[in-house]
C-alpha cells in the first residue's frame, strides 16, 4: 500500500484477494533466467555436463556470457519492496577448474544479506514502542528491532507522492450526516464487490439488502466519560483514495473489544490487498482506543472455520486465541490447528474436568421482556398464559450462561 501511495503503481497479483483468500500473503517463488548472447540454441548441442566437460578439456573457446536472474515482481513487493535485478558476468577462461588467485564465487542474495547487515550496523538504533528507553542508550544492532504496524501508518506522505489515502470513521446506525453524505457511493463500491468477487447476481444486491446487512444494527450509540472519544456501537470505517471510496469496513466498537463485521472494496483495488491493510488497520485502530478506554483491548475477526480456505486467513494474525466450544475459555491458535486437522468440531481446552465457569444455575434469574415490562423468569413464568416454554427459555440461558443471562432481555410474546 505504502509503494502504492508512493510510487503510484505495484506488481498487479491479484490471485490471492479473487481467490478467496484475501490476507494469504503466501506467493510462488519463481527465477527467470536468460541467456542474452545465445538466444538460441541447437538441439544438437544440448548435451549431458560430463561430456561437455570433457569437450572443454580438448577444445577451449573464449567469449562472454551474460546471465540476468530477475527476481519474481511478486515476490519482491510483498518480502522487500524493491524490485531488483542482478547481472553476473562471466567470462571462461583457458585451463582446468576455478580461477584460485580469485577468491571464491558467492551468491547475490549472500552479498545483498551481508551488504544490508552492514547498512542496519552502521544506523542508531532505533528502541522498541513498548521499552523503557533510559537517556543515554547503549547503541545495537537495528537488525533486533521489529517495525510495529502504527511504523508504517505514522509514516509522513511524501510531497509529490502519486496518491493521498485518508481513513474516515463515520457512525453507521444511528446515521450520522457523513454517512448519508457518502452512502450511494460506498452501496456501489458494495455492490461491484458483491457481484465480481462473490459472483452475486446483479439483483441481489438491492439498496434495501445492503442496508438491512450492513448499516442497521441493534447496539445502541453510547458515549462514556472513560471510553473512546467516537463512542460506542456501529461504525464505517471508509477508505478514500484521491476523494473517492475504495474500500469500506464494517465494525462495531464495543467496552472490550472491536469486532470485525464486514469488509467490501473496489475489486479494481484488489492488487493492493485491502483484506490485509484493512485488518492491520483495525488492529492499529483497536491499540490507539486502548490508550483513551483501558478495556478496550481485543480485535475480534469473528468466526474461525478451519475446513473453509477462505476463513483460515484469520489464522495467520499472531498472537491469537479461539473460544473453546465446551469450557469458553481461550486457547491460543496454534494448539488448536493440529486438533482442527483430525476433527472439524473439537474441544481445545485439554483439561476435561474444565467445564464452563459460567453455566447456567439459576434459570429463575434470567430476564424477560415481556409486554413490555422486564422481569426475572421466575415472575414471567407465573404471569405467563398459554404453552409452557421452560424449555426453549432454559435452553437460550444456557448458551449464553449465567451472567449474559441476567443482563440481557430475552423478548417473549
Amino acid at each position: 500500500m505504502l509503494k502504492y501511495l508512493r510510487v503510484g503503481e505495484v506488481s498487479h497479483s491479484n490471485s490471492d484477494e479473487l481467490s478467496g483468500e484475501p490476507m494469504d500473503s503466501q506467493v510462488p517463488v519463481s527465477c527467470n533466467v536468460s541467456i542474452l548472447d545465445k538466444p538460441e540454441i541447437p538441439e544438437e548441442d544440448l548435451k549431458p555436463l560430463y561430456t561437455e566437460h570433457k569437450e572443454t578439456e580438448k577444445e577451449q573457446e573464449s567469449g562472454n556470457r551474460e546471465t540476468v536472474l530477475s527476481c519474481s515482481p511478486g515476490l519482491c513487493d510483498r518480502k522487500t519492496n524493491c524490485e531488483e535485478e542482478t547481472t553476473i558476468h562471466s567470462t571462461t577462461k583457458q585451463g582446468k577448474g576455478a580461477d584460485m588467485t580469485k577468491p571464491p564465487c558467492r551468491k547475490a542474495k549472500a552479498i545483498r544479506k551481508e551488504r544490508h547487515l552492514q547498512k542496519l550496523q552502521e544506523q542508531p538504533d532505533k528502541p522498541s514502542l513498548s521499552e523503557n528507553v533510559p537517556v543515554n542508550p547503549t547503541p545495537k544492532s537495528k537488525c533486533n528491532y521489529t517495525k510495529s504496524i502504527e511504523d508504517f501508518i505514522s509514516v509522513t506522505p511524501l510531497e509529490n507522492a502519486a496518491h493521498s489515502l485518508e481513513v474516515r470513521l463515520v457512525r453507521s446506525s444511528p446515521a450520522c450526516s457523513q454517512f448519508k453524505a457518502s452512502f450511494q457511493e460506498s452501496y456501489q463500491v458494495y455492490k461491484r464487490y458483491q457481484t465480481t468477487i462473490h459472483q452475486d447476481p446483479p439483483d441481489k444486491p438491492t439498496i434495501s439488502q445492503f442496508t438491512r446487512f450492513l448499516c442497521n444494527s441493534p447496539l445502541e450509540p453510547e458515549t462514556r466519560p472513560d471510553g473512546p472519544p467516537c463512542g460506542y456501537g456501529s461504525f464505517h470505517q471508509q477508505y478514500w483514495l484521491d476523494g473517492k471510496i475504495i474500500a469500506v469496513g464494517v465494525i462495531d466498537i464495543l467496552p472490550y473489544c472491536v469486532s470485525s463485521v464486514y469488509l467490501y472494496y473496489d475489486p479494481d483495488y484488489a492488487f493492493i490487498s485491502p483484506g490485509v491493510y484493512s485488518a492491520l488497520r483495525e488492529i492499529a485502530f483497536t491499540r490507539e482506543l486502548q490508550g483513551k478506554a483501558a478495556d478496550l483491548r481485543y480485535y475480534y475477526m469473528g468466526f474461525y472455520i478451519h475446513s473453509c480456505p477462505k476463513m483460515r486467513y484469520k489464522g495467520q494474525y499472531k498472537p491469537s486465541e479461539l473460544l473453546c466450544p465446551e469450557s469458553y475459555s481461550w486457547v491460543s491458535i496454534e494448539k488448536c490447528f493440529s486438533l482442527l486437522e483430525h476433527s472439524k468440531y473439537c474441544r481445545f481446552n485439554c483439561n476435561a474436568n474444565e467445564g464452563d465457569k459460567d453455566s447456567l444455575t439459576e434459570l429463575g434469574r434470567t430476564r424477560v421482556l415481556y409486554k413490555r415490562t422486564v422481569m426475572p423468569y421466575s415472575v414471567y413464568k407465573k404471569r405467563r398464559k398459554g404453552p409452557n416454554d421452560e424449555t426453549t427459555v432454559k435452553q437460550y440461558s444456557g448458551l449464553v450462561g449465567q451472567t449474559c443471562a441476567e443482563r440481557m432481555l430475552l423478548y417473549r410474546s
